[in-house]
């Protein structure tokens, strides 16, 4: 079943049918204003933190998952028929109701029909600003004269913090006051005391938001959601709408809301327009200068275009055309763009993650950064810094970084029992990342703080993350898996060893050889290899189990991944990692991969492991508190899917690469959304695996690990296009019965146009390398002959 298309010229997703399985959404804003909007108009809107700045409330885990929002209402004053210009709330009949949702960079438009008015509302927060605007357009072709009146719905939360609106209402009934100054709705709580805004976390500042309308009279308002909605009604029918008037409504304490009336005088075939303009600060001041900006509604359209240029330039660093137009619109568009807002936003504001998590997580944020390093790198560097000043002198890693209030130097480290095993491991994946995209070597010389105490220099914190690891061995001189290790299911035990973990250690220490051979530090080099030596006979010795590698060792032996496991017998995350670090070579890396696919693979992707845990004890591992076949229990956990793609990919297999990328490619599934139900745009945490009855469903959009490494692994291992220290690397690992393919990279201020040629239907290798018509040796570009604009002329044999 498809509900929508892609459309690539205007890089938009556009739903045609409003009755998605889910609430498909998009998000508005930045990291100062942020915004969820959904096809419905449903979502909520938030200052810096969602957990902690929540203005505009959502009901969580409700039928539809997007209410209340960000609605308009229309009335006609002569039928008395009244409908929402989203099909939702009101819901009318779709057989007399038509609507488009345009997704698109950052901003959402809607457009409705029925009973000859057509509305479209144009949802965008302009660059810079501390606002939103709900740019409207209604236009008549009725025959007569229409008579409409207009109103506009904000659900207030009673106080910013989420968990103190929803559930601490013996406090939060009795903070609010409301009120409107010159017709515009000013919403205030703890209005008593003075606002800190630079101290989100300052739970009794006072606070407040507007909310207005310009380019239009405004005949009457609400704020009190009791008034509003009326007993026992609810979003789709309104008793204020209903009967078509507002009361003038007051709020103090309870709940408010945001509703401004208009009246609307439509002749045959005319059209008026006007812009609701709503966000952070008081009516006196912040909302009537908003309204007076924005009066005139060319305003409105000037700001949404320098808002569009702003994002398609961000989305400039690299584009193909290959022979999957699904994989084109993905790598071209969504797949960037996903990665950008799971970088701004980490996981800590989407319709599922709902404000729990208040800050910047350690591991995913350090991954995340490696998504959007080809697109905005002067952006990633600060956001890298920060990370690494979250790592504290033990080389360990705080859990969560604040940015709105991380101290460097000034944390307190985390106790022993809460490190992660993995948490730095990962910067050795991103800072080099970092430095072959942009050649400033220099980076691994500048010097930065611990969280809590002492400095270094980014190449000494790299060090002190592999010596965290190696004082922190068990009883196989393997790495101990700590709190957790990636997966927060395995109860190891602080001394348990993770196999996982082992392999990000083994990749850390040819990283940090590769980058001292740059450096001509050749102590720290052969320092490093002493470690590898000895890493590599310990996994062969204790980690290999006959046909696949162990998941993990508990504290006092017992096996995780093993052959001899009734539950759990193999895993996913040590087979892949065992190619990507470079110990399984030749046969062994083919063998550890064949299994995988024959025990793990599905039509929908690759399970993290098999078979789930149904009868295992909790105190060995979480697992069985999830359903079978469910997230870490034998689900498709979509973050590793990336590291399996490739992992083939290094192996030369194109085809297989190509289909395990398919497998959980979302725009895959666009012509038949029924079986994944969420945004066929955007990638999910999980997928259910093959042993639950909900097989091929997909949970948890947005925000994952999983946006990274699928736009990792298809741009720099399928695409086969990587950055290197100087210069950078054609490698195309591609289905056999690709011909060709065309792809267009920016790299250090230079444009690559690539065309790669594949005429003997080779899964990868580069016979022929052709620069600006000169013929090059090998397959890595040298950054000193690129100009400006480059054609790169390729064929594989």
């Amino acid at each position: 079943m498809q509900y929508g298309y892609f459309d690539d010229k205007n890089k938009e997703y556009v739903i045609e049918r409003p009755d998605t399985p889910e609430s498909w959404s998009n998000y508005l804003g930045s990291t100062e204003y942020g915004a969820i909007i959904t096809n419905n108009a449903g979502g909520y809107s938030f200052y810096n933190s969602a957990a902690d700045g929540r203005f505009l409330r959502l009901r969580p885990n409700t039928i539809p998952m997007d209410q209340p929002g960000r609605y308009i209402y229309l009335h006609d004053r002569d039928s008395k028929d009244y409908w929402s210009t989203s099909w939702q709330p009101v819901g009318k009949p779709l057989d007399k109701y038509k609507t488009v949702c345009r997704h698109g960079t950052a901003y959402t438009i809607i457009s409705s029909a029925y009973n000859n008015i057509l509305t479209e509302t144009c949802y965008f927060v302009p660059l810079g600003d501390r606002f939103e605007c709900w740019n409207l357009k209604v236009k008549s072709t009725d025959n007569k004269k229409r008579r409409l009146r207009l109103f506009t719905y904000a659900e207030y939360t009673g106080h910013w913090n989420l968990w103190m609106d929803i559930v601490n209402l013996q406090y939060t009934q009795y903070i609010m006051a409301m009120k409107v100054v010159d017709n515009i709705i000013d919403h205030g709580t703890n209005v008593n005391q003075p606002f800190n805004p630079d101290d989100p976390e300052e739970g009794g500042q006072g606070r407040h938001s507007f909310l207005g309308i310009a380019g239009a009279e405004i005949s009457g308002y609400d704020t009190d959601r009791r008034k509003f909605i009326g007993p026992y009604r609810s979003y789709h029918n309104p008793l204020v709408v209903e009967q078509g008037e507002c009361t003038n409504s007051i709020a103090t304490s309870d709940n408010g809301c945001g509703t401004l009336q208009v009246d609307i005088e439509l002749d045959p075939g005319e059209e008026k327009e006007l812009t609701v303009v709503m966000g952070l600060g008081t009516a006196e001041e912040h909302g009537k200068k908003a309204v007076k900006e924005y009066s005139k509604a060319e305003k409105a359209h000037e700001e949404f275009v320098k808002l569009r240029n702003h994002w398609h330039n961000r989305l400039q660093g690299m584009s193909v055309e290959t022979p999957d137009e699904e994989l084109n619109s993905m790598l071209n568009m969504w797949s960037p763009y996903n990665c950008l807002i799971t970088y701004a936003w980490s996981r800590a504001a989407s319709l599922v993650y709902n404000g729990e998590r208040n800050g910047l997580g350690y591991r995913d944020t350090v991954q995340d950064i490696l998504g959007v390093l080809h697109s905005i790198p002067e952006e990633a560097i600060k956001r890298l810094e920060l990370m690494i000043t979250g790592q504290v002198s033990t080389g360990g890693a705080m859990p969560v970084v604040r940015p709105f209030s991380h101290k460097p130097g000034k944390e307190p480290a985390p106790a022993e029992e809460e490190y992660r095993s993995d948490d730095c491991l990962w910067l050795f994946n991103t800072i080099p990342a970092y430095v072959k995209e942009t050649g400033d070597i220099s980076f691994y010389e500048k010097v930065l703080s611990y969280a809590d105490k002492g400095e270094d220099t980014v190449l000494g914190h790299l060090r002190r993350a592999i010596e965290f690891n190696l004082e922190r061995s068990g009883n196989h001189n393997l790495p101990c898996g700590l709190f957790a290790d990636w997966n927060d299911c395995l109860m190891l035990g602080h001394d348990g060893e993770s196999v996982f973990v082992t392999f990000q250690l083994r990749y850390a220490l040819s990283t940090y050889i590769e980058i001292c051979d740059l450096l001509n530090k050749q102590n720290e080099a052969e320092w490093a290899l002493s470690y590898l030596e000895k890493l590599d006979e310990n996994i062969e010795h204790y980690a290999w189990d006959g046909d696949w590698y162990l998941r993990a060792y508990r504290w006092d032996g017992m096996k995780f991944g093993s052959k001899d496991c009734d539950e759990g017998k193999i895993w996913l995350n040590p087979q892949t990692w065992s190619v990507l670090s470079g110990h399984a070579k030749g046969e062994k890396a083919l063998r550890v991969l064949r299994q995988v696919k024959e025990k793990l693979f599905t039509d929908y992707g690759i399970m993290v492991c098999d078979p789930p845990y149904v009868k295992t004890d909790l105190g060995v591992i979480k697992a069985p508190l999830f359903n079978a076949g469910t997230k870490e229990n034998g689900g498709i956990f979509c973050h590793t899917q990336g590291w399996a793609v490739m992992a083939e990919a290094m192996q030369g297999n194109g085809t297989q690469a190509y289909a395990y990328f398919r497998a959980f490619m979302p725009a895959a599934y666009n012509t038949k959304a029924e079986i994944r139900q969420i945004e066929p745009y955007v990638y999910c945490q999980s997928t259910h695996s093959k042993y639950s009855p909900r097989f091929g469903n997909s949970r948890l959009p947005w925000l994952s690990g999983a946006a990274t490494w699928a736009f990792y692994s298809a741009s720099q291992y399928i695409m086969g296009i990587r950055p290197e220290y100087h210069g950078i690397t054609i490698d195309p690992c591609i289905p056999a019965n690709w011909k060709k393919l065309k792809i267009t990279r920016r790299f250090r201020g230079k444009m690559l146009n690539i065309t790669i040629q594949n005429p003997h239907k080779k899964e990868k290798g580069i016979a022929r390398l052709q620069v600006n018509g000169t013929f090059i040796e090998g397959n890595c570009i040298p950054v000193g002959i690129l100009k400006e604009n480059n054609a790169v002329e390729a064929i594989m044999e």
